[in-house]
């Protein structure tokens, strides 16, 4: 199995002045579930490099067993550090395609023309789509071959608009996911809030918030076997 997971290239949390990016325990905890099971992962960004880490997400009391191995594990960490850049990924060659989240894909991966580009193909070539948490905003303008939006009458799931108002962040991000979600004609369920939840349709799997990292990255390789 060869896994191609896209994190945030963007840092900025709208004009607060404060960081974002990826959250590490929705990186951590999918990176291990896929190699632990024998995966290749491989990285990339938009900008490539270093994907900057929120730093709400590598606080104290943000940490997992997953988030403390990553700590530990140099390869990893320099693994992280070297993302290709994604306008020169092609999707030949790999099995699956997964994002982690964070507030930072709100911003760049939903607009972004090469993560849009490699969706639909490997959508097309009914090869699994994961995302967790903020990821699912990766769906915003990507089409299925029907030409509607891709989450149009698939049950999928996101960070809720009650987990994001609990993290005071409904007037900052540029749109919230599950109404985004929503409007694209997708069948948006939740679970309670911080609550693991992952919904698997078709090929297509996503995951409600960082608790659900591990169970979403679960539910692709189980597409996988």
């Amino acid at each position: 199995m060869k896994i191609l997971m896209v994190l945030t290239s963007h840092d900025q949390l709208g004009d607060t002045g404060k960081k974002t990016g990826f959250w590490l325990e929705e990186f951590a905890a999918p990176y291990y579930a896929l190699k632990d099971a024998g995966a290749e992962v491989v990285l990339a960004s938009p900008k490539g490099g270093q994907p900057p880490i929120d730093p709400s997400s590598d606080s104290e009391d943000s940490q997992t067993d997953a988030t403390r191995r990553f700590k530990d594990d140099k390869d990893a960490q320099a693994d992280l550090a070297d993302t290709a850049v994604l306008a020169d990924v092609q999707d030949a060659g790999f099995d699956a395609i997964f994002y982690p989240g964070g507030h930072g894909p709100l911003w760049d991966l939903a607009e972004d023309a090469d993560s849009i580009r490699l969706i639909e193909t490997f959508a097309a070539s009914d090869r699994p789509v994961g995302a967790v948490c903020h990821a699912p905003a990766v769906f915003k303008h990507t089409k299925g071959a029907d030409g509607k939006p891709l989450v149009n009458g698939k049950r999928v799931t996101g960070f809720t608009n009650t987990e994001e108002d609990a993290v005071q962040l409904t007037d900052v991000v540029p749109f919230l996911v599950e109404d985004m979600l929503k409007a694209n004609g997708g069948q948006y369920e939740k679970s309670d809030d911080w609550a693991s939840f992952a919904i698997t349709d078709g090929k297509l799997v996503t995951g409600q918030n960082p608790a659900s990292s591990e169970a979403a990255a679960e539910q692709l390789l189980a597409l996988l076997k």
